[in-house]
């Protein structure tokens, strides 16, 4: 039976009381131990000990120069925390986003530091710790208690505190793995059985649906994933319940982590590490939460020198970190907060993108709204805000997203970088970024005259065919960061194919030409290519496109498909694809003109189940297809 149940039984008299009666106080004699300048740990998040955080207000008066050392400040429901920054000096390790404005001036105490960094402050004595405040299960069979929820950096501040004080509470789950400390290395045992601390976690917006949606696409079967406890975070079990084998490591256990174990996308049979294991260092949420983990062996929970250990985390293959910045500038650095953009809670997340990078097929994802402020600013910036929190280096980051679409920022230039990243900035601001980041001589200025071009197209444009040799390919509009691809496109074709295409003898397509192929937007001029994946990302094997005709509610249409993918119905897709955009739009047909001895397009265009009128002149079939 487990100790919640237990608890629930009234008048049962817990079995580990008389054993250990010697070490079993009052909370007020407890905290009557702490004397004035003490440092004080205080037990993580969800797992505070309440009872001992009242007992400490109540003689606040008494202990001046009382510090409080702990990892996370919550705003609600802790609300306690308000009380202790008005009474004793807080000094944290991890601001939750939006938090400063809560704990009465506490940022300038916050320690930045890196997780798995932190016990070895504790054990240096660079941060001494003369009294731990924690909270714990009531002892087993063997005397061991567990930490619960809160695992986390708790035991290497108990192991390294002057003296531990530990409220006992039946309703604490028990979670498994290295989560038990023995009895005999508490000094002081307060028995309070109450509820644990409960956040009801963001419920997500439409926009961080979007950006869910967008990260999720990017996380391939098999994966191990970690990600916060934001309003992004809570969307993404939505988007990913239809992976398989998904794996889960991190740094938190919440709510939206339980939902995604409950959709069985999580089995964890395909980690390289902690095989079949969710592996965490704490909880934050609700009760159902705190069931769902209690006795729960799927659950193994770990001190965060070892779960947010870069090293750790860098053995973990196709390991995938899913993190929320508030700010980013066009050369790919991160900041998690800004005197503009607010914060986001990226800054628990650094571990991740250090070990992230150097993980076999690991994906470090970046996600952030692209306006803050009321849509007054644009969190994609020429140069971070001044005072603005580095969290990640354009060294480190592999993909970032926004509600516009996903930049795939890996081994590109600063020119590549920079347009990647303008492309999913919002509208109002892709013309400014464009001119700044010309400024600042990231890209070139003969590119000034894109400005009105930089769109981004429907996010509902995306299908995708299987072809009768069973290779997949998908088929997406063309992104303004094609421009490399679609060169590789036209230097693979062949000399006839050429011809066919552009009905000369060219011996290549000079670049200029191909700028003009990728600046599209999307309302006069709609481009759509098939993709096949490749080790570095996506190869493009065809192209196909159209052009309004000016006074006219028709479109000229062209493809053109790689030689070895011709003969397998691409070119038939994609006139499918253009078509149902073009009707979208309300045009009436189709033009095109095609060599007469292009007999490939013409079979296409004849088959393509619309009206077909074809005309002859000399070398050229013009054909029209009427919607």
């Amino acid at each position: 039976m487990s100790p919640r149940r237990r608890a629930e039984q009234i008048g049962e008299v817990p079995h580990w009381l008389a054993r250990f009666s010697h070490m079993v106080v009052s909370p007020e004699e407890a905290i009557g131990r702490i004397r004035p300048g003490h440092r004080v740990f205080l037990g993580s998040a969800c797992g505070q000990p309440q009872a001992l955080v009242r007992a400490l207000l109540n003689r606040a008066r008494e202990l001046d120069d009382l510090e409080i050392i702990h990892l996370v400040t919550l705003g609600e429901p802790a609300a306690l925390h308000t009380e202790l920054a008005e009474r004793f000096r807080l000094r944290p390790f991890f601001i939750e986003g939006g938090a400063e404005n809560s704990t009465h001036g506490c940022v300038g105490d916050h320690t930045p530091v890196l997780l798995s960094d932190i016990p070895g402050l504790f054990m240096s004595g660079r941060v001494p710790i003369d009294v731990a405040l924690v909270q714990v299960t009531e002892p087993d069979e063997d005397d061991r208690c567990s930490l619960g929820v809160s695992v986390d950096v708790t035991r290497s501040a108990m192991e390294n505190a002057g003296l531990v004080i530990a409220q006992v509470n039946r309703q604490m789950p028990r979670t498994l793995g290295d989560s038990f400390v023995p009895v005999y290395d508490l000094d002081v045992l307060v028995a309070h059985d109450e509820p644990l601390l409960e956040i009801n976690l963001p419920t997500p917006s439409e926009t961080e649906r979007s950006l869910a949606s967008n990260a999720a696409a990017l996380i391939p079967d098999g994966s191990t994933v970690g990600f916060g406890t934001d309003g992004v975070s809570m969307a993404l079990p939505e988007f990913l319940q239809q992976k398989r084998d998904l794996g889960v490591h991190a740094e938190v256990i919440s709510n939206a982590i339980m939902e995604l174990v409950d959709t069985g996308a999580v089995t964890g049979v395909r980690k390289t590490n902690d095989r079949g294991k969710v592996v965490g260092s704490m909880c934050l949420g609700t009760r159902k939460l705190y069931d769902c983990v209690d006795h729960n062996p799927l659950f193994c929970f770990r001190p965060s020198e070892q779960v947010s250990d870069p090293m750790t985390i860098s053995r973990q293959r196709d390991m995938v970190t899913v993190s929320r910045a508030a700010e980013m500038d066009l050369m790919g650095q991160i900041a998690a907060n800004s005197s503009q953009a607010g914060s986001a809670d990226m800054g628990g997340h650094a571990n991740y993108v250090h070990g992230v990078t150097r993980a076999d097929g690991g994906r470090m994802i970046v996600v952030l709204e692209s306006i803050a402020a009321d849509g007054t600013v644009s969190r994609i910036v020429p140069h971070l805000s001044r005072g603005a929190r580095v969290v990640a280096t354009c060294f480190e980051v592999h993909y970032v997203v926004t509600e516009y679409g996903v930049a795939y920022l890996r081994g590109k230039s600063l020119q590549e970088r920079a347009l990647a990243l303008i492309s999913i900035a919002h509208p109002q601001f892709r013309g400014q970024l464009l001119r700044q980041a010309v400024e600042h001589n990231y890209v070139s200025s003969d590119l000034i005259g894109i400005e009105g071009r930089i769109h981004i197209e429907p996010p509902a444009l995306k299908r995708s065919m299987v072809l009768d040799n069973g290779s997949l390919v998908t088929f997406r509009p063309l992104h303004l960061t094609d421009e490399a691809r679609m060169q590789e496109l036209f230097q693979s074709l062949s000399r006839q194919t050429i011809y066919y295409r552009f009905m000369a003898q060219i011996p290549r397509v000079p670049r200029r030409q191909i700028q003009n192929f990728v600046y599209i937007d999307y309302r006069d001029e709609m481009a759509i290519v098939g993709t096949v994946p490749e080790a570095q990302g996506e190869e493009i094997v065809a192209v196909g496109r159209y052009y309004l005709i000016p006074g006219d509610n028709r479109a000229e249409v062209a493809f053109v498909v790689r030689d070895e993918w011709q003969g397998h119905g691409i070119g038939s897709f994609l006139l499918s694809c253009l078509a149902g955009v073009a009707r979208a739009q309300g045009l009436a047909g189709f033009s095109a003109e095609v060599l007469a001895e292009n007999k490939a397009m013409l079979a296409v265009l004849q088959k393509s189940g619309f009206a077909v009128r074809r005309r002859l002149e000399g070398s050229t079939c013009s054909v029209e297809l009427d919607f």
